[in-house]
């Protein structure tokens, strides 16, 4: 048996509360921990030999270590939410809905703590990471209200003798597969509403920063939800591609980049499952000539740099219609007054990027824009933080296109913005 063969944590979750800290959180470790999978309600050892390190990208400090789960783990984790599902299902759903509501109340009680493991492991401002965990915290609030939502329709004599009804069953093992921008909102946009609605479910948190997961679910756990339902593996690579086959695995939502989201789309698909993929998206603004100044400097500001540029609804691109002349001045000047430093210091507005590989990518990106002809009105590339000096950090930086006023450019930012010049109406 698998179980027997693998080292078990030194307590279930039912006990962890009695020890002082958090057996999931990988901020309390005096040494760098390795990561268990959560599978059948217990905390197990990866037998990998593999595993990864998760950095702090402010310090470059190893925070814990993350087992590449092996496809025997893989399989006992799908079998234990397999074996949970019948009796889960069947489970009234005001008693699913009645352990949402105590998920929010614990939700809320641990806030600095999940806020903190997030800006350890994942970079962002303590006030960032304090949203990222609110976001989700309103998803589980909606889940409260399952009942109404699992309604169902009845449409009496809807032909001679003929009356039609429908009913809204769980799936069965459904998955999720996160991105490692917003550690506790996607798990939580995802597990929350599955189970509540009578699914069991397997959640591959991000690598690069999966503590918050597993804080999230000993939470589920001390709500009540029953072994076996939620279930957590590690993994890159190999862990998705067996999460995109296993056929007892009847659904998928993810969340991430482009070429995952289009790998995962197809692969999963073709084994007849049910996939959400939301893909990689970076937003345009266009400024009109009207628009008013205060407001419109504040949002490029915010939208351009908030989150170090690390999210789906980051601001890349600006199109200033009728010229960015006007506009350049103030822009730069607000974006240069932002204080760059580690999420942990009180008043940093950025934070660093999430490794040294996407640094290095923000930077030759940069680069390459100033090549092809753009000129730089802020350059953040060669910012020093003092106190963290290797840390992950690029500045706001601020391109304006001068080839060809009539064209648009996209520029991939992480903590970065690129601003168009003038866009000629007509």
């Amino acid at each position: 048996m698998l179980r027997s063969a693998l080292r078990r944590g030194a307590s279930s979750a039912r006990s962890l509360k009695s020890q002082g800290f958090s057996r999931f959180s990988t901020v309390a470790e005096a040494s760098p921990a390795r990561v268990r999978n959560l599978i059948g309600g217990e905390l197990l050892e990866s037998r990998s030999e593999t595993s990864i390190d998760v950095i702090n990208p402010a310090t470059q400090e190893v925070v814990s270590r993350v087992p590449l789960t092996t496809d025997e783990e893989f399989k006992a984790a799908v079998s234990a939410a397999k074996k949970a599902f019948p009796k889960w299902k069947n489970t009234p759903v005001t008693s699913r809905q009645r352990v949402m509501l105590k998920l929010q109340e614990l939700i809320r009680r641990d806030m600095d703590k999940l806020a903190m493991n997030i800006t350890t492991e994942q970079g962002k401002t303590l006030k960032d990471a304090q949203g990222d965990v609110f976001r989700g915290l309103e998803v589980v609030e909606h889940a409260c209200g399952m009942a109404t939502l699992q309604m169902g329709e009845y449409v009496s004599n809807v032909s001679s003798g003929i009356d039609t009804y429908s009913i809204r069953e769980p799936l069965g093992v459904c998955a999720g597969i996160c991105p490692f921008n917003f550690p506790a909102m996607i798990p939580l946009m995802v597990f929350p509403m599955a189970v509540t609605c009578g699914n069991t479910f397997i959640l591959k948190p991000s690598e690069k920063d999966p503590g918050a997961s597993m804080m999230l679910a000993e939470l589920a756990m001390e709500a009540g939800l029953p072994d076996g339902v939620l279930n957590i593996v590690h993994g890159t690579h190999d862990t998705v591609n067996n999460i995109c086959d296993d056929e007892d695995i009847k659904a998928i939502s993810f969340v991430g980049s482009n070429p995952a989201g289009m790998h995962i789309y197809a692969r999963a698909t073709a084994k007849g499952k049910r996939v959400q993929s939301n893909m990689g998206a970076k937003n345009h603004a266009v400024i009109m000539p009207d628009a008013g100044a205060e407001a419109t400097l504040n949002a490029l500001v915010a939208a351009g740099f908030g989150a170090a540029g690390q999210r789906c609804m980051a601001l890349s691109t600006a199109v200033f219609v009728g010229g960015s002349k006007p506009w350049e001045e103030e822009l730069t000047k607000r974006a240069s007054a932002l204080k760059v430093n580690a999420g942990v210091e009180p008043g940093t507005d950025l934070g660093p990027v999430i490794s040294k590989q996407a640094k290095d990518r923000i930077c030759s990106l940069i680069q390459s824009g100033i090549e092809s002809g753009a000129r730089i009105v802020l350059d953040g590339r060669n910012i020093v933080v003092p106190g963290y000096k290797d840390g992950n950090f690029v500045g706001p930086t601020i391109l304006s296109d001068v080839t060809n006023d009539m064209e648009c450019y996209k520029f991939q930012t992480g903590g970065n913005f690129w601003s168009s010049s003038p866009l000629h109406a007509g």
